[in-house]
């Protein structure tokens, strides 16, 4: 058991998060999940006797993060992989949303995470080791309509991990974001609030509605090998889209706003700098 790696998963209940929760166990590995709730957590506990700790924890108390941490390190003796998870969505157009949603959203789905961050990267480089999964989406690229505010908490996500794995590599540590396709994760039920939605914008809505259909993805535990894959790589790459989909979703945006700049390449250079 002294080559087991030691994850800590937040939204280890269910989702991507329970996925990756079980695939480490199965693996051998020692886990300390991490949830608002960790009922759901019992029996796996009971199933893997003495590898799996589950800490309850809200993101959103960055005082909670900073203890539950040391509490995780504490409990099996490091950190190697941490697996930022835990999220939410709001779901509706961008004037529908109030302000406590805007803000309770981002509390959860950015500044949840960077609490983790700033609280397992003391441990990781004292160790000068770890690899740090920061879980966005695939559709960080750009704004997309009813779901705006969860692009934008994941894409700020992303621009500060960028900004973290520049900071951290050379101690050690590594980082990965994960931009996760769309799996039956219960993000758009359990996960979700909804705003009140303005009669303006029912004929967007119908129209949504139609072009996302009623397919919820692929379940989440299709996604594991290849996390699995990507925990053991010496040199992982600092970005990983999850699904093959997903995967060609992405680089037609890329390619759409690449032909956008370049047929605006003129007006582009008549300004200075």
């Amino acid at each position: 058991m002294t080559d087991a790696r030691v994850w800590f998963i937040t939204g280890a209940t269910r989702g991507l998060g329970r996925a990756f929760t079980e695939a480490a166990l199965d693996a051998g590995d020692r886990v300390v999940g991490a949830a608002r709730d960790i009922t759901p957590l019992a029996e796996l506990a009971e199933r893997h006797p003495g590898r799996l700790v589950a800490l309850p924890l809200d993101v959103v108390d960055r005082a909670a993060v900073m203890a539950t941490v040391d509490r995780a390190v504490a409990a099996f003796g490091r950190l190697d992989v941490v697996v930022n998870n835990a999220g939410g969505l709001l779901f509706g157009m961008v004037e529908e949303a109030t302000e406590e949603q805007i803000r309770a959203h981002l509390d959860v789905n950015f500044f949840g995470a960077v609490w983790v961050a700033q609280a397992v990267v003391p441990h990781l480089r004292a160790q000068g080791s770890g690899h740090i999964l920061q879980v966005t989406t695939m559709g960080t690229g750009g704004g997309f309509a009813q779901v705006g505010y969860y692009g934008a908490g994941k894409a700020a996500l992303d621009s500060v991990s960028e900004a973290l794995a520049m900071e951290v590599e050379r101690f050690g540590v590594k980082v990965t974001i994960v931009q996760a396709g769309g799996y039956d994760t219960g993000l758009f039920t359990l996960g979700t609030t909804a705003t009140e939605p303005h009669p303006a914008y029912d004929d967007l809505r119908a129209e949504l509605a139609e072009l996302w259909g009623d397919d919820a993805g692929p379940a989440p535990a299709t996604a594991a090998p290849a996390v699995m894959e990507l925990v053991g790589l010496a040199d992982p790459p600092r970005r990983l889209i999850l699904g093959g989909a997903s995967y060609d979703m992405v680089l037609a945006q890329l390619d759409q706003r690449r032909d956008l700049y370049r047929a605006w390449e003129d007006l582009s250079r008549r300004a200075p700098g």
